[in-house]
């Protein structure tokens, strides 16, 4: 693990980009900051309808792992949003990150990978970086930076969203390599939405632009999808001799207080190979006492310990997912929030 980042207290200590022009004299000196070691992300409040009216900056969701990059004259770090450093796992990342021309930088942003049609590929994600639990490093992953949290030794988390994407979209002009800007899409909220479905995109973010920057889910930024997806746990399965793979579907429980609480099973959208997998690391986290009492014949209980993400279209009455389909699992590092069921399920 790397050590915190040396305090910037001194002129002659920060490493500055290159200005674009001289400064103006007139102007004071800003006292520096030291740079964070890590930044509790933002994150967006699930909403069913777009925000109206011009406050409002909208993006493209994107589908994978939330991560920031930490540029520093000693080098780079990308981190999960648990605070795993994963620069070894995001090797172009880092890479493109170092040759932005910028002294220190913490970029917020969403790492993928990119299907022939330009939509990130949560399961494409997963498989460049050897599935879940893997140790290979992707290559092809793109960061798209959202964010920009410091910037040669200033904090601007206190600064207005839309002073902060001025700044970001200056230091990403003219990269063009595994560091991207997420731009800002023009339009009406809806319309906008509309469109995205139609595209087999993820949905659409909202974020207040005068808004600062503020850990967790706050109501400043705004995430407003096609389908539903969310993480929950996988408590067993059921045995299928007909299904590749041996496994039917998938047992799955949300959060219900200290407890859990079904929500009903997945039975489409894994592979073959993900059958396989799943059965055999189920298998090693067998017990007689499944998570939540369940009936019916041919299952097999696990441990709560796998946290699957999963594309729903809704609830049934009986609070089950409706249309279910699975999407992958998540990876302990990347912080994954299983669903309470107190939450919304707007």
């Amino acid at each position: 693990m790397r050590s915190r980042s040396k305090p910037l207290l001194r002129d002659d200590q920060v490493a500055k980009s290159r200005p674009k022009r001289p400064r103006d004299p007139a102007q004071p000196n800003l006292p520096f900051d030291e740079m964070p070691s890590r930044i509790e992300p933002a994150l967006a409040l699930l909403k069913s309808k777009a925000p109206v009216g011009p406050d409002w900056a909208l993006e493209v969701k994107f589908d994978g792992y939330r991560v920031s990059g930490h540029i520093e004259p000693s080098g780079v770090r990308i981190l999960t949003r648990g605070g795993h450093d994963w620069t070894h796992r995001f090797p172009a990342i880092a890479a493109s990150a170092r040759k932005l021309g910028v002294g220190t930088a913490i970029l917020d942003g969403e790492a993928v990978v990119l299907d022939n049609k330009g939509r990130s590929d949560f399961g494409a994600l997963q498989r460049s970086l050897g599935g879940r639990g893997g140790k290979q490093a992707s290559e092809e992953a793109v960061f798209f930076a959202f964010d920009l949290l410091y910037f040669d030794g200033h904090i601007l988390t206190n600064t207005e969203m839309s002073v902060r994407r001025h700044l970001l979209a200056d230091l990403l002009a003219r990269s063009n390599g595994a560091v991207q800007l997420s731009e800002e899409v023009e339009g009406d909220g809806e319309t906008l939405l509309q469109a995205a479905c139609a595209h087999g995109l993820e949905g659409i973010i909202a974020k207040h632009r005068e808004s600062k920057y503020r850990s967790g889910r706050t109501g400043d930024w705004l995430k407003i999808k096609c389908v539903r997806s969310e993480s929950f746990v996988v408590i067993g399965y059921e045995q299928s001799s007909a299904a590749r793979g041996g496994i039917g579907s998938l047992l799955l429980a949300a959060r219900d207080g200290e407890g859990w609480k079904s929500v009903g099973s997945v039975g489409t959208g894994f592979k073959e190979a993900d059958a396989f997998y799943l059965k055999q690391t189920l298998d090693r986290l067998k017990t007689k006492r499944p998570a939540v009492p369940i009936r019916g014949k041919n299952l097999v209980f696990a441990q709560p310990t796998l946290i699957a993400e999963i594309n729903f279209r809704g609830w049934t009455d009986d609070g089950n997912l409706r249309h279910a389909s699975y999407k992958g699992l998540r990876e302990v590092q990347d912080n994954a929030a299983i669903f309470q069921i107190d939450s919304q399920k707007a």
